[in-house]
């Protein structure tokens, strides 16, 4: 499990989204891709659950101003490096594992 911790300095919404790392020759993924965006939230402070998008490869979550975190359980172990995170606005994320 992870805890995703962020602090948006904007004003309005940011956005924040995991994604499993494609193919980088045509950007789709790949039969039999790992599925590291797939698995389960919880323990929301500040985030809106029902403001998350999720497939098998990514999710993205709509960042309110301030302070907030939820915590994140994939359903699979991910290895460094097959995952990539991006963000608009005026974010900052602390991921603890």
């Amino acid at each position: 499990m992870a805890n995703f911790s962020f602090n948006n300095q904007s004003t309005g919404s940011a956005y924040f989204v995991y994604e499993t790392v494609s193919d980088p020759s045509t950007g789709q993924y790949i039969s039999g891709s790992l599925k590291a965006a797939s698995g389960s939230f919880s323990n929301f402070t500040g985030v809106n659950e029902d403001y998350i998008v999720q497939s098998d490869y990514i999710w993205g979550a709509v960042i309110p101003e301030g302070d907030s975190e939820f915590d994140f359980d994939p359903a699979v172990t991910v290895p460094t490096g097959s995952v990539r995170f991006r963000g608009t606005g005026n974010l900052t994320v602390s991921i603890t594992t």
